[in-house]
Formats: C-alpha cells, structure tokens, sequence
C-alpha cells in the first residue's frame, strides 16, 4: 500500500530541497538528530523523535526536484530497508509542491505512518514559512523513559537553546564563573567526545564556524548512534576508571540539559523541557552527582530550594546552581 501526501512549503525547490535533506535543516521540523550521506547508496538516520530512528539508505537524488530513500525503523516496522519514500519537488506559484509518497507499506503501517506523515509535513510547510516548526510535543515527553530516550530528549532541549545564538552571545558570561558561551561549548564538545568515545564513537571532524548548535548536533549524534548500537550492559572505561555503561549516558543527559541552563540564562533564553524529562534527569543526577563525586567533578553544594520549585529549577539546585526560585526563610 502507498500513503501519498503533498503540501505547498512558501519557498523555493532549492531551499525547500535543503529542508527536506540537510541535518541542520531536518532538525527544524522532523527530527532531533540526523545524519544524511546525500548520494546513492548513501546511508541516513534520523532521530525523529527521543527512542525512534528511522534509518536507509538514499536510493536516488536530482538535487532541487526529487530525493528516493528506503525507510524503516531501528525499533519497529518496518525494519531499515523495509520501505520506499519518494519526495518529489515543484515549483508552484506559492512555492514548491512537496509530494511524498511511501510505498511498500501494509495497510496498519501505512494508517500509522498516516498519522506521523500528516504531522510533520505541516511542520515542513510552518519550517518554510517561520524558519523553524518550534517545539514538537511529539519529542517533548516522550514515553517510556529510560537513560538513551533521556540522552536524546535533552539533546532536544539544549539545540533549542543553542540555535541561532550569534557572535555577540558567544562572549557572554554563563554561570559557570570559568566560561563564556564559547568555552562552555567547548567544554561541551569535549565531554561529548569523551563519553562517546567510552562507547567507541569517533567524533566527525569539528567546523568552528559552523554555528554552536550544528558542531554539538553532529557531535551527539555520532556518540548517541554508537550507545545506540553497543547498548548500556557491562562497563566501560571512563579515564582511568572501569564504570557500568549506563553512567556514561547519565552523563550525558545532565551535560545537555544542565548547560542548556547555563546557556539559557547566558543569552536570555528559555529552557522549553517536559516535567517527566526533568524528573528523570534529577533521578538521574542523584545516581551520578555523589557526595564523593562534587569534590573532584567540580560541583559546589546543592542550593535549597523552595517547597514548589519546579523540577528544572530542583536540578539547577542540586548540581549547586543558583535557581529561579530558591528557599527563602520565614521571619
């Protein structure tokens, strides 16, 4: 059965083709993480939404008109391979026609797939008019919840922070007394490195001046896709230590959602994350934040906080940040 949809996006083929094939550009409307091998025989994979990845391999592109990819799922069906999407660009006077058409499917896939094609092709048409779709709620609080779906919700959380940060922001003080925006970033990079390479991830080669939301993007994309693929049982090695895998990918999920703070409050931006996203990287920050681990991992004494903090503001807290909202003693 094939599932056929097309929408007018307000822009031109090129840019509209650019929307539909460019990492930097999928993550403004379909997906969280991406990379693309734009050519045949060439691989993607798109983190759609926090613990589903669509992944294939590109089977045909004319850049400007038309893009042909298998399509299937890491965790469900179809599996990679099992599908066939054609995205078939034309110019119309408002814009580009965007056809797509999802061949090979059952008719239950092709009603699920319904259902999840009709969302994001409305967000590619708001991504071609706005610049960016914004917050999906589809990846917001995703659910079930475990320590890779949180990594990947977090990384959500802290691209919507970083994108489109310009040169003025990158000199700005954040609240980690030692770095700017800049060198938090970098700090940032390094950390992602570092625990993805726990995993054996090879960090793609780093632009510095490709914007500080795409560098973090490809690098979390590549050290995720390898956590992915090895799983979180056993240990590995961090420093010079042997740790349960799963510490490593805690990890993770508090440098993206802790710096997204950090950032945020640098720049005057908001940190847009669900409460069962905040709740499970608190839980998590109890098992990695020990009373051994503040001395030598450069955390400072949790701040109290007030008996309504929200759960954000109770992590900022625990991790020894000044909150929003903080305890204050009755008089």
């Amino acid at each position: 059965m094939t599932f056929d949809k097309s929408v007018v996006v307000p822009l031109d083929p090129d840019a509209t083709f650019a929307l539909i094939t460019e990492p930097e550009r999928l993550r403004r409307w379909m997906a969280v993480a991406a990379r693309v091998e734009l050519r045949p025989g060439g691989d993607y994979r798109w983190t759609v939404t926090p613990g589903h990845t669509a992944a294939g391999t590109i089977v045909d592109v004319e850049p400007g008109n038309r893009v042909v990819f298998s399509w299937g799922w890491e965790d469900g069906d179809p599996a990679p391979g099992g599908s066939t999407v054609t995205l078939t660009l034309t110019p119309v006077d408002a814009g580009t026609e965007v056809r797509l058409e999802h061949d090979g499917l059952t008719d239950e896939q092709a009603a699920h797939h319904a259902v999840g094609w009709n969302h994001f092709m409305d967000r590619l048409v708001a991504a071609g008019r706005d610049g960016d779709a914004g917050r999906d709620e589809w990846a917001a609080a995703p659910d079930p919840l475990d320590e890779l779906v949180c990594a990947e919700a977090t990384l959500a959380v802290l691209q919507g922070v970083l994108r489109d940060l310009d040169s003025v922001d990158l000199t700005k003080q954040t609240a980690c007394t030692e770095y700017t925006v800049a060198q938090l970033a970098d700090h940032v990079m390094g950390s992602i490195a570092t625990l993805g390479g726990c995993a054996g991830a090879r960090m793609p080669e780093r632009d510095e001046n490709a914007p500080l939301e795409t560098q973090v993007a490809d690098a979390a994309q590549a050290a995720l896709e390898v956590w992915r693929r090895r799983g979180l049982e056993g240990t590995v090695e961090l420093g010079p230590q042997e740790v349960p895998a799963v510490l490593p990918v805690n990890i993770l999920s508090l440098e993206f959602l802790v710096h997204a703070w950090d950032f945020a409050r640098a720049t005057g931006r908001e940190v847009v994350v669900s409460e069962p996203v905040s709740d499970y990287a608190l839980q998590l920050a109890g098992e990695v934040i020990t009373p051994e681990a503040r001395g030598f991992a450069g955390f400072a004494d949790s701040v109290e906080t007030a008996a309504d903090a929200a759960v954000l503001d109770r992590l900022i807290a625990f991790t020894g940040r000044q909150p929003a909202v903080v305890q204050t003693s009755a008089n």
